[in-house]
């Protein structure tokens, strides 16, 4: 299914693939940060509060090259099949939680559960796109794109942020439930961690995708599951 999607986007023109992207990226990379800061209020750090980042206010969590640049690129790239990003960080007090190593986790965890929520709700997009009336095609077809669109887009985020490596979302989980000796050692990864990601990105430029054999496995596995949620199934046309 993940293919399907992958076929039918890159039919589409350069501009006609950006413009059903940027919204879809934009709002995938932003509701993440906000989930993040959301589920640390409720846990006791009003951190992001008090700073106005609860909000859904694109401009307060744009990076101009992680939010809209990188997503954009490593699509056309790429093709679709490998994605991420980001925004400004949203800041966490971890010693304004109330039990700090478990509620970083949840904290962490919360980015990619919004993503994967995110993705449900743009497939209930698609479906109800497909029963829009042919009279307002014009109207039907670039949100079924952009379904699709939001689709890949907060699956490949949402497994891409999961791989434990800090300071991906994965990594500050694996920090959180590793025992404490194991979490101190992989904690020292975190100055290098995106260093090795950017490795092995060029490694992919060169023909060893190992970050697309990594994720694209389980964002696959995810699409089938989100499949299974959507009432009626993901509208994928042959």
């Amino acid at each position: 299914m993940l293919q399907k999607i992958f076929g039918i986007l890159s039919d589409l023109s350069t501009p006609q693939l950006i413009s059903v992207l940027i919204i879809p990226v934009l709002f995938a990379i932003v509701v993440h940060e906000v989930a993040h800061g959301w589920v640390a209020k409720l846990l006791g750090d009003p951190t992001a509060h008090r700073l106005g980042r609860l909000t859904l206010n694109p401009f307060k969590h744009i990076d101009p090259v992680g939010t809209v640049a990188m997503p954009i690129l490593l699509m056309l790239i790429t093709g679709g099949r490998f994605m991420f990003g980001w925004a400004k960080p949203v800041p966490v007090t971890w010693e304004n939680l109330r039990r700090p190593k478990r509620d970083m986790v949840l904290v962490a965890a919360a980015g990619p559960a919004a993503n994967f929520l995110m993705a449900i709700f743009w497939a209930l997009i698609a479906r109800f796109s497909e029963m829009l009336p042919a009279t307002v095609g014009w109207v039907a077809e670039p949100l079924y794109l952009m379904s699709l669109a939001g689709i890949l887009a907060n699956v490949l985020l949402m497994v891409f942020n999961l791989i434990p490596l800090p300071p991906l979302d994965g990594g500050r989980v694996a920090v959180g439930l590793l025992p404490g000796p194991l979490a101190y050692r992989l904690s020292l990864v975190e100055p290098y961690g995106i260093f090795i990601l950017l490795a092995l990105l060029a490694l992919s430029a060169y023909g060893l995708n190992i970050l697309g054999m990594v994720v694209l496995p389980v964002a696959e596995a995810i699409v089938s599951l989100i499949n299974l949620l959507t009432p009626g199934g993901i509208s994928i046309r042959p």
